[in-house]
């Protein structure tokens, strides 16, 4: 017994050393500089999922795949929330831990959110939605420092390629609802440092002022999404693969039938749920999980 709970500890260890937290920028990130309240969690609202909500200073964590398996792939993961909190299990960490098995290693991005004055930011949001113009003001302010921090994640991890073990050419970006807002905008407008070289986006959210000419060098896309999502937002997944289509660009689209929205890594016993295995097809069919 005593043997089992030595071999326990250092199981654990090892599991929590495997994950490393960075801070995306070298202090306060601009534009937050006077913001202060306290980053808080919620439990209570999804089973097997926690939210994080009242993010000010934005972090990555780290994933890395298992060194016998690892091809030098990465991918940055932005999780969902309305930009008032982060569904970090299922549109985050799960899906990072299942890319590790495929050899890939992962960085899941807490980004800027709207602040949230309670300790119910799901709540709070849904009082928030019934002002219109007041939320469309708060919102203008929050998802330009939202892509932001995401365009940052990408040149951080660039430029620390060598230290994470990963290849500077095989980073991309996947989001999901609004962290798709953050994994779309970087998809159309990049700089050779925050450029992805592939794109992910799952029933996301693409307002139109994202709608920009689609680049030359525009990334692989992949897009997922489900018939009967309640916020309607198929209608933006469809035109984001018909832009590249028309662009000339590789572009692979799955909407199933059922599914809704936010399924993310939940099994619902829907169509929706194979989505995860089809990325994995996409993505070696693109190369990427080949060493």
């Amino acid at each position: 017994m005593k043997y089992f709970f030595i071999v326990l500890i250092l199981l654990v260890g090892i599991n929590a050393s495997a994950q490393k937290l960075f801070n995306l920028w070298p202090g306060a990130a601009p534009g937050a500089e006077s913001w202060s309240w306290p980053e808080g969690q919620d439990t209570r609202e999804w089973v097997n999922d926690t939210l994080a909500y009242n993010v000010t200073r934005p972090t990555l964590t780290f994933y890395p795949a298992d060194p016998a398996l690892a091809n030098g792939t990465i991918v940055l993961i932005c999780p969902g929330g309305s930009f008032s909190y982060l569904h970090i299990n299922t549109e985050g960490a799960d899906v990072a831990r299942w890319l590790n098995k495929k050899g890939v290693s992962a960085m899941v991005l807490k980004y800027r959110l709207v602040h949230s004055f309670t300790n119910q930011p799901v709540k709070e949001k849904n009082l928030r939605m019934k002002d219109s113009v007041n939320a469309r003001r708060l919102y203008a302010e929050i998802v330009p420092m939202a892509i932001a921090d995401a365009k940052e994640a990408v040149t951080w991890i660039r430029k620390h390629a060598g230290e994470l073990g990963v290849a500077p050419t095989k980073i991309g970006i996947m989001g999901f609802s609004a962290g798709g807002t953050l994994a779309t905008a970087n998809a159309f407008n990049y700089t050779k440092e925050n450029r992805p070289d592939f794109v992910m986006s799952i029933y996301a959210y693409i307002p139109p002022e994202l709608a920009m000419t689609v680049p030359n060098d525009a990334p692989p896309l992949f897009i997922a999404a489900a018939s009967d999502d309640e916020l309607h937002l198929v209608p933006m997944s469809l035109d984001l693969y018909k832009k590249w289509l028309i662009a000339g660009h590789s572009a692979e689209i799955h909407v199933y039938s059922k599914g809704g929205h936010g399924f993310g890594m939940n099994k619902n016993n829907q169509p929706s749920d194979s989505w995860i295995e089809r990325l994995g097809d996409w993505l070696q069919v693109q190369g990427l999980l080949n060493k």
